[in-house]
């Protein structure tokens, strides 16, 4: 039994941490090119000290073997994100992370009717007492997948083994619907991508010429009233006008700051 639970799962905090650090930085790269990004959240834990103990007891096994102690969630708008999402995990492989184990339970889902892809890694957390290699557990589901997995988890924690066959079924039942729900969505992919890719570019449109505006206002160098008309015109197109037309804004407020010799 291990007596300082506070030193031993401090490498598994400082891991998740990291881990979700490292992939928030991948969607964030997407975001920042104004691309669809296949990660949509990324969530995580360190696994209760309780249910620690209970699993090493049922398995029989040190508590340092026990591969989901860390873990984190990756989740995903569509299937076809999952397989993209665990590329970029093996390109890590050797480097940042050890890739242990993979279990597709998309493919292969569980009896339950559970679904998710999961990739047990090994990863080193460098503390100030020295480095320690843990096991952690990346888990990659889609937005369907997650919300019918959260639903079953509680009822099962609820029930455990005596859980109601009739109930069990209705879980079943429920988890084909999600399943039927993630393929619709498929259908859609591209639909749904040019959406977001197109609010994504207005958005990041818009942010720049805000800063752009804020940086002429500030300058002292353009009238009040001049600024007020830029102001109008950029209200106008945030509402009403086409990408394009907020693009050539965007381009007009730039020759403006090269003509005053002001820079962002």
């Amino acid at each position: 039994m291990i007596k300082n639970w506070d030193e031993f799962l401090l490498p598994y905090d400082q891991a998740v941490e990291e881990l979700k650090i490292k992939f928030k930085s991948i969607r964030k790269e997407y975001r920042e090119m104004n691309e669809y990004s296949p990660i949509e959240f990324i969530t995580g834990r360190v696994k209760k000290i309780s249910s620690i103990i209970e699993k090493a007891r049922r398995k029989s096994i040190d508590a340092e073997s026990i591969e989901d102690i860390a873990g984190i969630r990756i989740i995903c708008q569509l299937v076809d994100d999952i397989p993209i999402v665990v590329n970029h995990i093996r390109s890590r492989n050797g480097k940042d992370i050890r890739i242990v184990e993979e279990r597709d339970y998309i493919t292969n889902k569980k009896e339950s009717g559970y679904r998710s892809y999961h990739i047990i890694i090994g990863y080193t957390v460098h503390t100030a007492f020295g480095d320690r290699d843990i096991l952690a557990e990346i888990q990659i589901r889609t937005l369907a997948m997650n919300f019918w997995a959260t639903i079953e988890h509680s009822i099962n924690y609820k029930f455990g083994e005596k859980m109601p066959d009739e109930l069990r079924k209705r879980l079943s039942d429920a988890a084909e619907t999600a399943n039927r729900l993630d393929e619709e969505m498929s259908k859609l992919k591209f639909e749904i991508i040019d959406s977001q890719e197109i609010f994504m570019v207005r958005s990041s449109l818009v942010a720049r010429i805000i800063k752009k505006i804020q940086i002429l206002y500030f300058s002292g160098n353009v009238p009040k009233e001049e600024i007020e008309k830029i102001q109008n015109q950029f209200y106008s197109l945030r509402e009403h006008g086409s990408i394009e037309d907020l693009r050539e804004m965007n381009r007009n407020l730039e020759q403006l700051q090269q003509k005053l010799y002001l820079e962002e």
